[in-house]
């Protein structure tokens, strides 16, 4: 059983989500493993992972209005908005979906289904460099 960690950042142009599945592979191409697990998590309490559709736009679309809907910016009752009125929102929006996601690999492919992609989604309105680690677990 071998490990191999590889760190990534990704460049986001305020909210939304960015797939990056193919980043993933690459990293999987570079560790040279055949079967395992890869562990992805992001160094950041204002951004999240999702594992979410990638055929069709409109799904995320619906998705991030959703959480738009659900946790708006400007609440009366918002205390930590520091950084502006998106601050609590975001990381409320965080709290809510995940920092890391764990996919299965087999035979060098990611075992994931037809339409399944892996997205970094952003829940603040300026633009982020965000860190992403990937441990790779197998042979």
């Amino acid at each position: 059983m071998g490990v191999f960690i590889k760190d990534i950042q990704i460049q986001t142009q305020g909210k939304g989500t960015l797939e990056f599945t193919d980043h993933v592979r690459a990293g999987l191409l570079e560790s040279g493993m055949e079967n395992g697990l890869v562990s992805i998590f992001v160094k950041h309490t204002s951004c999240s992972l999702v594992m979410m559709e990638n055929a069709d736009p409109t799904a995320r679309q619906d998705l991030e209005n959703y959480m738009e809907n659900l946790v708006p910016e400007n609440l009366p009752y918002f205390v930590h908005t520091y950084e502006g009125a998106d601050d609590m929102p975001s990381h409320i929006k965080m709290a809510l979906t995940r920092t890391s996601e764990q996919i299965p690999f087999s035979e060098g492919r990611l075992a994931l289904g037809t339409w399944q992609g892996l997205f970094l989604w952003e829940h603040r309105n300026s633009v982020h460099r965000r860190q992403v680690v990937m441990t790779f677990l197998g042979e």
